[in-house]
């Protein structure tokens, strides 16, 4: 099924990949292929989720097959192997890609771009996959991950922490970009922080309540920063399967009435979240299983509102909050360290004040959407030259 849009035909198309269009938690996607200029996108995907908060006409619905759950069974219990799409569906997708008049196909994750292998493999366009964090940490067919690498033209990664591990599965460093994610600093009005003068500081983190989160290491921080702050107070935005356990560690921690899981939140009370907020907490960690950040979109946009940041050197972190200057990194799973650097931007107001200042300006400097999406475009236009280039050498 096609749905067309405004956007002028004469635009070159670039196929977006999207299994689901789109989750919740996926608003930088949508921010991304909506701001292109350059390039007239056409979403392809398995399902379609959420259309009222996110609006798009030009759509190519492909479900997953009948017969999906047995190849599921077929390819996952039996040879043990990541689940990939049949080559008979491979052709149809390339033929819609024909019938959309794609020019390029840019593939959202990395996961998504072994499944799509029998597609990449027979692809007679550029391919870019887009890797943004977990996707660059758990593999399970690392010799298959080596031939999605091969048939890709770029691989776009979201920091360069996740570059390296590209690298370290076997990718060509030659073939991958650090895109960052891009954000909306027209949309999010900054607000320069001060010291809360009765000492009841507001505490935020907005994130999928999942492990690599860290937000265990945040209420055991908190909860320490709480006993000289008495009147603070902390709020934990998003859902996720970790809230039942985490309202467990609040109670037992003894601050079950300071602590508010507010699920989650649209941008707009989001914003208002950030906007009476004084501290950013995102203490992020590696899993047991190798899950990893790239750069969290709420942290960028908590800093884009001003708040100062206290998180970890962990993934693309150390990218966004220069340490000291726009926030404070400290090690992972260490949750008296971030006990002792909130305090010392509590009783610190003049640095506090500056790191506010100093965390707008990093966002302006490196994440601004406008910015990164024009690289996005000039990323497409190298695909295709020198896929160009390759067809006549050949």
């Amino acid at each position: 099924m096609i749905q067309t849009s405004d956007v002028p035909e004469t635009l070159p198309v670039v196929g977006q990949y999207v299994v689901t269009f789109l989750k919740p938690e996926m608003l930088h996607v949508y921010r991304q292929i909506t701001s292109l200029r350059a390039y007239r996108p056409v979403v392809f995907c398995q399902k379609r989720e959420n259309a009222s908060a996110f609006p798009f006409s030009d759509i190519v619905l492909k479900p997953k097959p009948l017969t999906h759950p047995l190849r599921r069974f077929w390819q996952k219990q039996i040879r043990g192997q990541p689940i990939t799409i049949y080559r008979s569906e491979a052709r149809r997708t390339l033929a819609e890609l024909h019938r959309a008049g794609a020019r390029v196909l840019h593939v959202y994750f990395g996961h998504i771009g072994v499944h799509l292998l029998p597609l990449l493999e027979i692809a007679d366009l550029p391919v870019i996959v887009s890797f943004h964090g977990a996707d660059a940490g758990v593999v399970d067919d690392p010799a298959r991950t080596r031939r999605m690498f091969a048939k890709c033209a770029l691989l776009l990664a979201r920091s360069e922490s996740i570059g390296r591990r590209l690298v370290a599965m076997g990718c060509d460093a030659g073939k991958i970009r650090v895109h960052r994610a891009g954000v909306p600093l027209g949309q999010i009005p900054f607000a320069a922080r001060v010291v809360p003068a009765d000492g009841a500081w507001r505490c935020v983190q907005a994130c999928r309540l999942i492990a690599k989160k860290g937000l265990a290491t945040s209420l055991r921080a908190f909860a320490g920063f709480a006993r000289e702050f008495p009147k603070s107070t902390f709020t934990i935005a998003g859902e996720g399967p970790q809230l039942e356990e985490l309202r467990a560690l609040a109670a037992k921690l003894g601050i079950a009435a300071q602590v508010s899981f507010a699920g989650f939140l649209s941008q707009e009370k989001l914003r208002e979240t950030f906007a009476t907020a004084h501290l950013f907490l995102h203490p992020s960690e590696l899993t047991v299983g190798g899950d990893q950040e790239g750069v969290p979109n709420s942290m960028l946009e908590a800093m884009a509102a001003g708040l100062p940041v206290v998180a970890t050197n962990h993934g693309g972190i150390p990218e966004a909050v220069a340490s000291g200057v726009s926030g404070l990194l400290v090690d992972e799973r260490d949750h008296g360290a971030i006990e002792r650097a909130m305090r010392t931007l509590a009783r610190d107001p003049a640095r506090y004040a500056a790191m506010s200042i100093a965390a707008r300006a990093r966002v302006q400097e490196q994440f601004d959407l406008d910015r990164q999406t024009r690289f996005l475009e000039r990323c497409y236009d190298e695909a295709r030259d020198g896929f160009a280039k390759l067809q006549m050498a050949g």
